[in-house]
């Protein structure tokens, strides 16, 4: 904190009052309440709505898949593998943040979800990687079929049972869970922090593989550079971040590192997310998945997906 010659306060360092905020337990405990709004007041979150994206998911046919993907938007994903559906991190609000009544304080959309709820198709699963607000979003949650199994990371369950979801499993690193079906899931490590407002560093962030037995999928949430995925065994598709590393690269991965991520268990190809939706760094828009591509340079072809609404399947 600093003072003006008059002695008044000039500047006062967001440091300064985070570190002040997290010695007081009734802030603390209004952090935590206003990081569990299911959004139910927040109507001025749909002025001037986000645009359109070019593209629109076809989902005909999209039962008949082993394996396919649609991108929704930033790190929501929509996977059929195995013959199942699963949707990671659904995040469909307009503004993502701490619920403030009539208004959601954070983040706005820049590009709209390629795929309504009402326009999902039948959801196996739901697969949550950690608890920050563009990643575990309780007014999407909130409207999402609440008899779908999730998984999330360990002590995350408190932001997502109250919903009303009836099995809510959470996984540690290097803990599995078998599905009915034949499906394992696995969690894996991944270089971020988990807490959802000041104080909660409890809470756990996962990567995870979709093992279907001949489909093979990594999840690799929100993750800076790490070797990590060496130890993951091959897989048929990568969907790794690729945003929000200007200048948050100790916790996000640049493109270029990205691409070496994917490398590192075998991907056969990528799917680049975590970019282009939400304004979350201060690099451009389109930098992402420019960078992205020219990292792949002759391999280009194996970079699917390139923009929200896009969709691809083997």
């Amino acid at each position: 904190m600093r003072r003006g010659r008059n002695g008044g306060i000039d500047t006062l360092s967001w440091k300064s009052v985070s570190n002040w905020a997290k010695d007081r337990p009734l802030t603390l405990r209004l952090a935590d309440q206003l990081g569990r709004s299911r959004g139910r007041l927040a109507v001025l979150n749909r002025i001037n709505p986000p645009i359109k994206p070019r593209q629109k998911p076809d989902l005909r046919g999209w039962q008949d898949h082993d394996l396919a993907a649609a991108w929704i938007g930033h790190a929501t994903v929509l996977l059929r593998v195995g013959g199942m559906t699963v949707l990671t991190d659904p995040v469909l609000s307009n503004r993502v943040g701490v619920g403030l009544g009539l208004i959601t304080g954070g983040p706005k959309r820049l590009i709209a979800p390629a795929l309504t709820i009402r326009e999902l198709p039948q959801i196996d699963l739901i697969l949550i990687s950690h608890a920050h607000f563009d990643h575990l979003d309780r007014p999407t949650l909130a409207r999402l079929p609440k008899r779908i199994p999730v998984v999330t990371a360990h002590q995350t369950r408190d932001l997502i049972s109250d919903l009303g979801f009836r099995h809510v499993s959470e996984l540690r690193w290097g803990e599995s869970l078998q599905l009915t079906g034949g499906m394992k899931i696995e969690g894996h490590p991944v270089r971020h922090w988990g807490a959802r407002t000041f104080y909660d560093n409890h809470r756990g962030f996962n990567a995870y593989v979709i093992d279907a037995g001949r489909q093979r999928v990594l999840y690799g949430g929100d993750s800076a550079y790490h070797e990590g995925f060496k130890g993951v065994g091959k897989v048929d598709l990568a969907i790794i971040g690729i945003g929000a590393y200007d200048p948050w690269v100790a916790s996000h991965a640049t493109p270029e590192q990205a691409w070496a991520m994917a490398g590192h268990c075998g991907a056969d190809y990528l799917l680049p997310m975590h970019h282009s939706t939400f304004r979350l760094s201060h690099e451009p828009a389109h930098e992402p998945m420019e960078r992205m591509l020219a990292a792949a340079g002759r391999e280009a072809d194996r970079v699917v997906v390139r923009e929200v609404g896009g969709q691809w399947a083997r």
